[in-house]
């Protein structure tokens, strides 16, 4: 699995994890079995009710229409997700994070053909492994790609600091945020006082204590320090 960093709308740059190439297989794979079990439930009922050769043209267009849309439009209604890609976490999102629009799906839907209808998906394998951000070819000309949604968590991005027994805590609000939300939180202020980013420190900091509905007392990196070091005091009580 390949991480890569994406911009949000907020000009906070964060760490996406690609869809593995396996997951992405299997759950093309449950797509299939789907399609097929609709072909064969649909042939049988139109076999049941024979109908006359006149509506030959209706058959197909019940037997073909629906699995040569199924991609585009569960991904458009689903936010970004069929049956296969559910099952396996995973979902198109556009690199700068945000959710695709109709246009993005159907781009990528277009050259499903030559990326994997064709080639039997061997493109697609390609040019996924080249690519470091989970392309295909179709991902690149729409400006997608494909995402994990499973949250794998490394010892430095939980939300656990050490605290003195004497600590003394000062924002009791901090038990506004939910563990994932402080594990954002620690996340980017990591990443920002790695890269001796301020601004996006001091815009944490403002978001924070809005949420918090305080007027921090210490200057926007120890207020954020501080909040982190007093999330994990309070919750370490309960």
């Amino acid at each position: 699995m390949d991480n890569f960093q994406i911009e949000t709308a907020q000009n906070v740059s964060i760490q996406q994890n690609a869809a593995g190439i396996g997951e992405r297989i299997l759950a093309y794979l449950i797509d299939l079995l789907i399609i097929i079990a609709y072909f064969i439930i649909a042939v049988f009922i139109i076999s049941v009710l024979h109908l006359d050769y006149g509506d030959e043209w209706a058959f197909w267009l019940i037997l073909s229409l629906p699995p040569f849309l199924y991609f585009i439009l569960w991904e458009t209604f689903w936010d970004g997700k069929t049956p296969g890609k559910a099952a396996m976490k995973i979902k198109v999102a556009q690199l700068d994070g945000s959710r695709p629009v109709f246009s993005n799906y159907l781009v990528r839907w277009l050259l499903r053909l030559l990326d994997i209808t064709l080639a039997f998906g061997g493109v697609a394998v390609v040019a996924i492994l080249l690519n470091g951000r989970g392309q295909r070819l179709g991902d690149m000309a729409a400006g997608t790609t494909v995402i994990s949604e499973r949250q794998r968590v490394r010892f430095n991005q939980t939300i656990l600091v050490d605290i003195p027994e004497d600590y003394i805590a000062v924002y009791p609000q901090v038990t506004v945020f939910s563990d994932a939300e402080m594990r954002k939180i620690k996340t980017i202020f990591t990443e920002a006082r790695r890269d001796a980013d301020h601004n996006i420190i001091l815009e944490l900091s403002k978001k924070v204590s809005a949420l918090m509905d305080i007027t921090p007392q210490e200057k926007p990196l120890q207020f954020v320090d501080r909040v982190i070091a007093d999330y994990n005091y309070y919750t370490q009580k309960l």
